[in-house]
């Protein structure tokens, strides 16, 4: 069986890890670099690193601090933070990252998840999707969860998974933040159309919170948490340990 992968984020703005609520309220962390090899070292089985304002203020990701992060790290590493063109994934990937996330690009051109698929390869694109409940209905959010696509969200994501996008993170704005647990609606209605590794994120609070979610959902592969892991609320080894004393496939 494969192993269920635990993923920190490192949602970066103006070179600094930040974390807020629902999107917003955004409070400093730490350097990306430190935390980056904090994680490397301590039993994360990836990282992701967004450039979470990239998008939002129309510029190209940061690359000085994406190379340094890249650099002191010895884990698969998914950059992403205003991909729009190819271009932008060629110069990311030679940054060091091993996957490259598209989420507002991919709204604004869908068929680059396609052109990117083609160059590099399936399992170099990632879908990040930001959803919300809107009415009763999931929908995509574009802009850093700022601005309402008014698509509906499970079409899309089959859509871009279709085009070739081989991997899908799932951030739901309802639950991100709040510690209350995964969205196991949201993830359940993704995971029934596609049939990529999914990512949970947003919710998580505590290490129950990581066992409920791949219990309820054994098609998810992956849970992606930052404030509890950059905060020490949760301990990736410990983490581990209970997952595998859970039953539930881990790499110790």
């Amino acid at each position: 069986m494969i192993t269920k992968r635990i993923i920190p984020c490192l949602d970066v703005k103006n070179g600094r890890v930040v974390k807020g609520v629902n999107f917003s309220g955004l409070q400093d962390v730490s350097s990306p670099v430190e935390l980056a090899k904090f994680y490397s070292d301590n039993g994360a089985d990836e990282l992701v690193f967004y450039d979470i304002t990239a998008s939002a203020e129309g510029r190209a990701l940061f690359t000085d601090i994406l190379r340094e992060t890249a650099s002191s790290v010895f884990i698969p590493l998914t950059v992403g933070g205003g991909i729009n063109t190819v271009e932008d994934f060629d110069r990311v990937l030679k940054c060091g990252a091993d996957k490259v996330s598209v989420n507002s690009g991919a709204i604004r051109d869908p068929e680059l998840v396609s052109r990117a698929a083609k160059l590099y390869g399936d399992q170099c694109v990632v879908l990040s999707v930001d959803v919300k409940r809107v009415d009763g209905v999931f929908r995509v959010f574009a802009k850093g969860g700022r601005e309402n696509t008014g698509m509906e969200a499970i079409s899309w994501i089959r859509r871009c998974v279709e085009n070739g996008a081989g991997e899908v993170v799932v951030n739901s704005i309802d639950t991100d933040g709040v510690k209350g647990g995964f969205d196991l609606e949201m993830l359940e209605a993704v995971c029934n159309v596609v049939n990529v590794p999914v990512i949970a994120s947003g919710g998580a609070g505590k290490i129950q919170d990581f066992i409920s979610l791949f219990r309820a959902l054994p098609k998810v592969d992956a849970g992606l948490a930052a404030s509890i892991f950059h905060f020490g609320e949760v301990r990736i080894p410990q983490l581990k340990k209970v997952m595998a004393d859970a039953n539930i496939p881990t790499r110790i």
